[in-house]
């Protein structure tokens, strides 16, 4: 059995551990020598250690070299490691079937403009309720336009609103307003309607009925519909354009930002007063001041021309301007002359003077001869103009001339026009001066497309350049103050327009 002090573990001078046994205790002698201890790796030898490869220092040393052999022991390591990893087990999926492409196409995300659905149909449920009708909207708004021909209440019908709105529409806007241009954009408001058995109720409507008028069509507390005029503010000061002509009249007023139509307009005024080959510089300035509107809200627009001058380098300036006489709008110079008298100095547009009267060489027969008038070069199918009022006595093929046109202006005093592309007039017809006779072109004995230009007096050609006439329309006396006056407000008005760099040609010089 156990006793106390006997059996004890480690007691007082036992001198060591006991173990127990049945019936007797063993001492065990003390361990003597001390566990031992595992092994510590030793890091300081890795101390100086640089793991920091740069194979672009110390090129060919022993770092060098071990950094080498790092680089391409790990790169190899990468290679054979990679080469040894299975690929991740996947499933190859079956290509879709038309069937099953239609059937998951709802669910995918494509551009609209490659047929792509969105969502799916799917069938009513017990809790869908039915609707007798489609639930509308309480108010449209739309836009209608006025047609070629048309009228506003065609228009507005178009867009749905009733025929008993749309004709009180007509009468109250045809009550401001005489016609609307083609083209104007009506602003609609529909409102609610009781039954889809009637046309929507008009609630308003608006539109730009003319440069300086809005009107508004608006329904009243009573259901009436209401006219509401809205005047629009608009300065009509004329806009003045003016610039350096350069080496082209024409080009240099077109880029100055005139319009077409008005370009042509003061090329041909000023060619009644003008040679417009010979009398023309460089260094000389146009003058254009043409009709202008602008409205408060920003809408500009350009009429015709009021004013057409050209103010030479050196020289008195020549200018015109537009005034009714007669009930009639004609050009006048500053002294109160018709612009339209006698004849045009250059009869084609955009020409310029290749050969002039007299005796020359004839370029295809080879011998000298009196040359009867003078040539303008100018491109193919250029129009060419009557120099002034008359009858065309001539039309047709006239050997050397080609195609040629004679006009009889009055008795003594004839022009011809040679070398026609095609023509504009018949014989025996009356032309106005500037009216288009023909084109230009290179028929009969000709070198290239121009017009060849003659005059004839008392049945003798002279040189066109140098023939003078008098005559013309004259304003009367009571009205030239007021003329002088209308001159002198064109002439102080401040130019609006930019100055217009035309490079220098070198061979270009001054024509007079």
């Amino acid at each position: 059995m156990y006793q106390p002090g006997i059996n004890s573990f480690g007691g007082a001078g036992s001198g060591g551990a006991v173990a127990l046994r049945p019936g007797r205790v063993i001492l065990l002698p003390r361990p003597t020598a001390e566990r031992p201890k595992a092994p510590r790796f030793d890091f300081d030898r890795f101390a100086d250690l640089d793991l920091c490869v740069d194979l672009g220092q110390a090129i060919g040393s022993r770092d060098w070299w071990l950094g080498l052999g790092l680089v391409l022991t790990l790169c190899a390591t990468a290679l054979v490691a990679g080469y040894r990893i299975a690929p991740l087990p996947q499933t190859v999926r079956a290509t879709l079937t038309p069937v099953q492409y239609d059937d998951a196409r709802p669910d995918t995300i494509a551009p609209l403009a490659s047929g792509a659905t969105t969502g799916r149909t799917t069938p009513p449920t017990k809790y869908v309720e039915a609707l007798s009708e489609i639930p509308e909207r309480p108010q449209i708004e739309t836009t209608a336009r006025i047609g070629r021909g048309d009228g506003i209440g065609a228009a507005l019908r178009r867009a749905g609103v009733g025929a008993d709105d749309a004709s009180t529409v007509a009468r109250l806007v045809g009550s401001a307003v005489h016609a609307i241009a083609p083209g104007t954009g009506i602003d609609l408001v529909l409102g609610r309607r009781e039954t889809r058995t009637v046309p929507r109720p008009l609630t308003s409507l608006g539109f730009r009925a003319a440069f300086d008028l809005r009107l508004e069509v608006g329904r009243s507390a009573d259901g009436s519909l209401d006219l509401k005029r809205i005047p629009i503010a608009v300065d009509s000061t004329p806009l003045r354009v003016t610039g350096l002509v350069g080496t082209n009249l024409v080009r240099a007023v077109r880029a100055a930002g005139v319009p077409e139509g008005q370009v042509a307009d003061y090329r041909q005024n000023l060619a009644y007063v003008l040679d417009l080959q010979r009398q023309v510089g460089r260094r000389d300035r146009f003058d254009v001041v043409l009709e202008h509107r602008r409205a408060a809200t920003g809408e500009t627009e350009t009429g015709g021309l009021l004013y057409a001058a050209l103010r030479p380098e050196h020289g008195d300036p020549v200018e015109l301007m537009r005034w009714t006489y007669g009930g009639k709008a004609m050009f006048f110079r500053a002294n109160g002359e018709s612009a339209k008298k006698g004849l045009m100095r250059t009869p084609v547009d955009g020409a310029h003077e290749t050969s002039g009267f007299g005796m020359r060489l004839h370029p295809i027969l080879g011998f000298s001869r009196l040359h009867q008038g003078t040539d303008f070069g100018a491109a193919m199918g250029s129009p060419i103009m009557a120099a002034a009022a008359g009858k065309v006595t001539f039309a047709g093929w006239h050997g050397g001339h080609g195609n040629y046109v004679q006009i009889l202006h009055h008795p003594g005093l004839m022009t011809a026009y040679a070398h026609m592309s095609k023509f504009a007039v018949k014989p025996g017809m009356l032309v106005a001066q500037g009216q288009v006779i023909g084109y230009v072109g290179s028929t009969g004995l000709s070198t290239g497309p121009h017009l060849h230009y003659e005059v004839w007096v008392n049945e003798k050609p002279v040189d066109p350049t140098g023939i003078k006439f008098l005559g013309g329309t004259t304003i009367a006396a009571s009205e030239m103050g007021r003329f002088r006056g209308e001159m002198e407000r064109m002439r102080g008005l401040r130019a609006a327009g930019s100055e217009v760099a035309v490079a220098d040609e070198p061979k270009a010089r001054r024509r007079g």
